[in-house]
């Protein structure tokens, strides 16, 4: 079985570098290395009096323009160039924690599961919101979802993540592949098609990465606009199902981890940046009713409306 790792990269740093060391090393190796890369002269600035093409020889660099980067379509474009029975996305700040993430990632890739992702643990520096949700999200034991589990886990049961996800490529030929243009959660569109189409997302909680981010109230509200937005351009996907009982879901847990670890001053903090994501998710929702310079504004990724317009 062929695998082949397909990375999206903008503004290359260390970690980049750091990600291939740690793939170069997997008890399971990887054929190949595809990095998508936006705007070549950031990625030759990264590289620039290193030996970059000596020291990663498996590893191919296509360059993009910031205009043409799409979360569904650039990932689309990694796949067509890639041969491998099975492959992973990941991003470039997410860093395997050990050498067997591909071979525990990978080893139920059969039968009715289409994809498995892995657990993200946080940075030893990030936040409290990011360490609890990080602990909501991806718990310590792995788990298989399909259409049996709707009833349960809702919304979560098309969560999936290209953080750090392996793909089996027959049935991602079979079933379209990645939407060609969204905004966002072109992973859990495609999980929400498998899961439709009678296949199953395998959460496996032993392969893990290390990935996380303390951003402020104001970049909370940006992603979520986007996460918002991406929901009301999908109503296959989204409709009909409330992703805000997860939020709710969370809160709770964010209490009970406040109150044991006898952190309460921490509460309000923690309500502030859980409002400034419920706003900017609010909004995307409706970002139809809104004018488009505000649109704009709100937005994380402006180049998605310029090709819209």
């Amino acid at each position: 079985m062929k695998i082949d790792v397909i990375i999206p990269v903008y503004k290359p740093g260390r970690e980049l570098f750091l990600l291939l060391d740690r793939l170069s090393k997997q008890t399971v190796p990887a054929d190949r290395i595809i990095l998508m890369n936006t705007e070549e002269r950031y990625f030759e600035e990264a590289v620039y009096g290193t030996d970059f093409p000596t020291r990663y020889r498996n590893v191919q660099v296509f360059h993009l323009s910031k205009r043409e980067f799409d979360h569904g379509g650039t990932r689309r474009q990694g796949v067509q160039k890639s041969k491998g029975d099975v492959f992973v996305m990941m991003t470039q700040d997410a860093v395997p924690a050990d050498e067997f993430l591909l071979e525990k990632l990978t080893r139920n890739l059969s039968g009715q599961v289409a994809a498995a992702y892995a657990r993200q643990l946080p940075r030893e520096d990030s936040s409290v919101l990011e360490k609890i949700s990080r602990q909501f999200n991806y718990p310590e034991t792995s788990r298989k979802k399909g259409l049996q589990d709707l009833d349960e886990l809702g919304i979560k049961t098309y969560f999936c993540s290209n953080v750090c996800a392996a793909y089996r490529r027959d049935i991602y030929e079979e079933l379209g592949g990645f939407p060609r243009h969204t905004i966002f959660n072109e992973d859990m569109i495609y999980a929400a098609k498998a899961v439709k189409a009678g296949y199953l997302i395998s959460y496996e909680a032993q392969a893990q990465v290390v990935h996380s981010h303390n951003y402020t109230c104001m970049q909370q509200f940006h992603r979520n606009f986007d996460l918002g937005v991406s929901q009301a351009e999908h109503p296959e996907v989204f409709g009909g199902i409330k992703s805000e009982s997860e939020g709710k879901k969370l809160v709770k847990a964010a209490k009970i981890y406040f109150k044991e670890n006898g952190q309460n001053g921490r509460i309000l903090g923690f309500y502030l940046q859980c409002g400034f994501k419920y706003a900017g998710y609010l909004l995307g929702k409706n970002f139809k009713k809104l004018p488009k310079k505000m649109v704009l504004w709100a937005s994380d990724n402006k180049s998605y409306w310029m090709e819209k317009s």
